[in-house]
């Protein structure tokens, strides 16, 4: 089984829009942990554009007395980013490679080039009890180098997989994702996903064995304006609860 975890940042950003607390993004969160979800995501970025570091630790007080539910921060290793991480103690901390500028996430880590940040950070996050994942581009050359930084989990940046998605080069492009998932379970590195999946496209995506947790946000937000919340957390655990 997989788990689903929903990224909250699109409500943050609906909310930061009217400058109130609605719609409160605790409140939202709750609601799906009610609807079934096992996992909620926060990507805070520099300029707080969305989620702040004030949901950061709301959302952690909230899930405290929630322990069947997984609290993920992803986000670039800055030295605030770091500090907040270590103080809220989330089940796992998601490194990704964005700039401050960055809109959204757009690519995965070249490890080599920053092999020494890297081992001091997910260091940190292990020796503080903290699951670390490294966000990272489908290339099974990649993946061999993240045993020598020692993260535990890797999550496949799939774009590429949701833009090519039932056009010519779906089969070719999923089979990158399918040998680079395959190469990280070879090695005992677990496995996410996540950046465009949809309930269109995640089943197919999910033909990947030992995929543990996929991260959706921004799809999952508009689907649900348009077929309502409680359905289309519905359809999302059908598919990640098959067998």
């Amino acid at each position: 089984m997989t788990v689903l975890s929903v990224n909250v940042n699109k409500i943050a950003l609906l909310r930061n829009s009217r400058g109130r607390e609605f719609p409160s993004v605790v409140a939202f969160s709750e609601q799906l942990i009610t609807l079934g979800v096992k996992g909620i995501t926060v990507h805070p970025r520099p300029d707080e554009r969305h989620i702040t570091q004030r949901d950061v630790y709301a959302l952690s007080e909230m899930l405290k007395d929630k322990p069947q539910v997984e609290f993920n921060i992803e986000g670039y290793p800055s030295e605030d980013f770091m500090k907040m991480v270590l103080e809220v103690r989330p089940d796992q901390c998601t490194l990704v490679p964005d700039s401050p500028e960055q809109l959204t996430s757009d690519h995965g880590w070249n490890i080599p080039q920053n092999q020494s940040v890297l081992q001091r950070v997910l260091s940190e996050l292990r020796n503080n009890g903290i699951r670390s994942s490294l966000f990272l581009d489908p290339n099974p050359e990649m993946v061999d180098h993240v045993q020598g930084v020692a993260a535990d989990r890797i999550e496949l940046y799939t774009e590429d997989f949701a833009s090519h998605y039932t056009g010519p080069e779906q089969e070719p492009v999923f089979e990158r994702y399918r040998a680079t998932a395959q190469r990280a379970d070879q090695l005992g590195i677990g496995i996410n996903a996540g950046h465009d999946l949809d309930l269109q496209n995640l089943a197919k995506f999910l033909q990947i064995p030992n995929v543990l947790e996929v991260s959706i946000g921004h799809a999952l937000v508009v689907e649900s304006l348009q077929l309502g919340v409680t359905e289309v957390i519905a359809r999302y655990l059908a598919i990640v609860g098959r067998d």
